[in-house]
């Protein structure tokens, strides 16, 4: 059938475009691993119909398409966790940026008024290197 001939080809695109791509270095294995395996399960539903039947009717679904449905969905929230979590530690990242770069300003604007004193370098024998002026 032409529909299982696209859909392997598609599959097998997506799964090249994914493992390939050079800005996914921060996949893990884990998750490229269990892509593949995604992938490989898709492809053998599409080319034995038949078979993916038999499956879901041992698991107690009634057709083959509903257990290839609530796998999508179960993918589906997996890859949204998955997401989520990312994203929070993104998040996490730029807060602490953005704290340690206004805490970096508010202590070069005290200097510039004289606030605070300018900050002396230690040499690790008593002594201090004088401060340069910017």
């Amino acid at each position: 059938m032409l529909i299982q001939i696209i859909l392997v080809v598609a599959v097998v695109a997506v799964l090249f475009l994914f493992v390939r791509s050079s800005g996914a270095v921060y996949v893990q294995a884990s998750k490229r691993i269990a892509l593949v395996l995604f992938a490989i399960a898709n492809i053998y539903a599409v080319m034995r119909p038949d078979d993916l039947t038999a499956v879901a009717r041992v698991l107690g679904v009634g057709r083959g398409t509903d257990l290839v449905l609530y796998a999508l969905v179960v993918a589906f929230m997996a890859g949204m966790f998955s997401f989520y979590q990312r994203f929070r530690v993104v998040d996490r990242r730029y807060t602490e940026l953005a704290r340690t770069v206004a805490i970096r300003e508010a202590e070069l604007v005290n200097r510039e008024r004289g606030i605070v004193p300018e900050p002396v370098v230690s040499t690790g024998d008593g002594g201090a290197l004088p401060t340069v002026e910017r």
